[in-house]
């Protein structure tokens, strides 16, 4: 049985096989996200603190691409969908982070939320072809490729990293806090 907080997460299992216990904890992060942006319109999607031009809009679609990125290209060799095959990363390696300010919340919620269904898939279908030891498609240039293991608790810092970032930007935006 998931337990949910009252933040709406689902906690992760504390007594579970190591499969059940990172897609927990990934899943959790995803939520902390889902949670730091929800309920904002297009101005707390836009709005920056300090010198940094980041924003929630800008890492909502920021991690629907890093989603896109490790579960499709990396680890089963996919090609990139949409928008991100249409980017010329050559001439802004930033663009998803500033493109952000052209979408409305719903545009960017639909397509993180996309992105984080596609990556489910990706998942459960390369723990029935390997578990979490599966290599994936694309590696390094010295040939290392890492594991879905490697990917999950990569992706469990890349999203801790940044819901730390959207604690400081809900705050700014409507004075919410916590964890």
């Amino acid at each position: 049985m998931t337990t949910i907080d009252d933040q709406g997460r689902p906690e992760p299992p504390v007594a579970a096989d190591e499969v059940a216990a990172v897609l927990g904890f990934l899943d959790y992060q995803r939520a902390t996200l889902e949670w730091k942006t929800r309920g904002l319109d297009a101005a707390g999607f836009t709005t920056r603190t300090a010198a940094s031009s980041m924003t929630l809009g800008g890492l909502l679609k920021h991690m629907a691409l890093v989603e896109d990125s490790w579960f499709s290209e990396d680890l089963w060799g996919r090609p990139a969908v949409a928008p991100w095959d249409a980017v010329d990363w050559s001439a802004d390696r930033d663009w998803e982070w500033h493109s952000a300010a052209g979408d409305t919340p719903d545009e960017l919620r639909a397509l993180w939320r996309a992105s984080v269904e596609r990556s489910r898939q990706a998942v459960a279908e390369a723990l029935a072809d390997g578990g979490l030891d599966r290599l994936a498609v694309k590696g390094w240039s010295d040939g290392r490729k890492p594991s879905l293991r490697w990917i999950v608790l990569h992706m469990i810092e890349e999203y801790a990293r940044h819901n730390g970032h959207a604690d400081l930007l809900r705050e700014v935006v409507d004075g919410e806090t916590g964890e």
